[in-house]
């Protein structure tokens, strides 16, 4: 994730900037889903049975904590299904784990909406277009007024609640209403997601944006992180999947604040792009960890295996591959100038494309020039 308005503000306040000081774990807890959304990368299936019971989630955080887990976000399928699901996040953040929920937001009511802000940080709600969109996106005709619903009632009862957004062809008509939506509801974040090709995100390959759409959509949400921060407006920008976009909003950044650039790139280089096996994981609902949630291949099982040693294992060669920065890779990464930054973006988009994990990232839009640039 790249948090653009938190850089913004932590730089030119000349405050610290924000650490998690370990690593974050994206764990969907459930394949059962209650909708049908066009760019799944989890098959969520509504029929399905959950396979890991309460008590052995509840056993594996101490297993998270011995291996530096310190946030866990909650995602599926989707996670309000599972009926212990308040049990299992109040159990982390009385370890000390920040827990976040990822959610379509249906399940959100009166008689849920409290405990749901009582045991989680933070709340994702995903809209993926205005209504008619989002709607045909997310497969239920109605799912668009119930998530808005669920944003106002979270706000209502005093949590934190921020919009998710996944751009794609279908979505993109959408994008800048999003922004609108946003704050005309206030809400605390916006979540611009890249599509990673994956799942049905790899079968609907032709779902993606165009490179030169992409650099256009990027420069117009660096300029609201800017505008937002400016302006006092209290709404978070935050991009994911596209590590590329921290080059972009350097060279914004450098032209707007230019005594303030070398701070700025020594942060980013420190935050260190892509962090997929590094400080990013997932496990998936079967007990499979993986790199990211996207990710091609396992690292091993927590049914197996504990989870710290598998996190932790140091004769990995894919975990090792993945933990170097800059990462080794082949293609325009090979020479590009400015990849201590972004460490190469996607390795699941490289491989669904090539077959290769160590390719260049198909999707990164950087020009030659800015790809080139001495970063020094």
């Amino acid at each position: 994730m790249f948090r653009l308005s938190n850089l913004i503000a932590s730089v030119l306040e000349e405050r610290p900037e924000r650490s998690l000081n370990g690593s974050i774990i994206i764990w969907n807890f459930t394949n059962r889903c209650n909708l049908a959304c066009r760019h799944c990368y989890s098959y969520a299936d509504p029929n399905s049975k959950d396979f890991l019971s309460t008590e052995f989630i509840l056993s594996t955080i101490a297993e998270l904590k011995k291996a530096g887990i310190r946030f866990v976000i909650f995602s599926g399928g989707e996670p309000l299904i599972r009926k212990d699901i308040f049990e299992i996040s109040s159990a982390m953040r009385e370890a000390g784990i920040v827990t976040y929920l990822s959610t379509n937001g249906l399940y959100i009511n009166e008689k849920s909406v409290d405990a749901i802000i009582d045991t989680f940080n933070y709340i994702g709600i995903s809209i993926d277009g205005i209504e008619e969109v989002h709607d045909h996106f997310r497969g239920l005709k109605g799912a668009y007024r119930r998530s808005l619903d669920a944003i106002a009632l979270i706000q209502k009862h005093g949590g934190n609640a921020g919009i998710r957004f996944t751009l794609t062809q279908e979505t993109k008509e959408s994008f800048y209403s999003i922004f609108e939506l946003a704050e005309e509801i206030a809400v605390n974040k916006i979540y611009i997601s890249h599509l990673v090709y994956s799942g049905r995100g790899l079968d609907n390959l032709k779902m993606d944006i165009s490179p030169k759409e992409r650099r256009e959509f990027v420069d117009f949400i660096i300029e609201k992180a800017f505008d937002y921060y400016e302006s006092g407006k209290k709404i978070d920008i935050v991009t994911g999947n596209m590590e590329m976009d921290a080059i972009v909003f350097l060279e914004k950044f450098s032209a707007r604040y230019p005594h303030k650039r070398e701070e700025m790139l020594r942060r980013l280089r420190a935050w260190g792009g892509n962090s997929a096996g590094r400080k990013l994981g997932n496990i998936d609902w079967m007990g499979n960890v993986k790199p990211d949630p996207f990710f091609p291949f396992t690292i091993g099982n927590i049914t197996e295996r504990p989870f710290s040693e598998i996190w932790l294992d140091d004769e990995n060669e894919m975990l090792a591959r993945l933990r170097e920065h800059p990462r080794r890779l082949g293609g325009k990464c090979s020479e590009c100038g400015v990849i201590d930054i972004c460490n190469g973006g996607s390795r699941s988009r490289a491989y669904a494309i090539s077959g290769e994990l160590w390719a260049e990232d198909p999707s990164c839009y950087l020009e030659e020039e800015t790809r080139r640039m001495a970063n020094g």
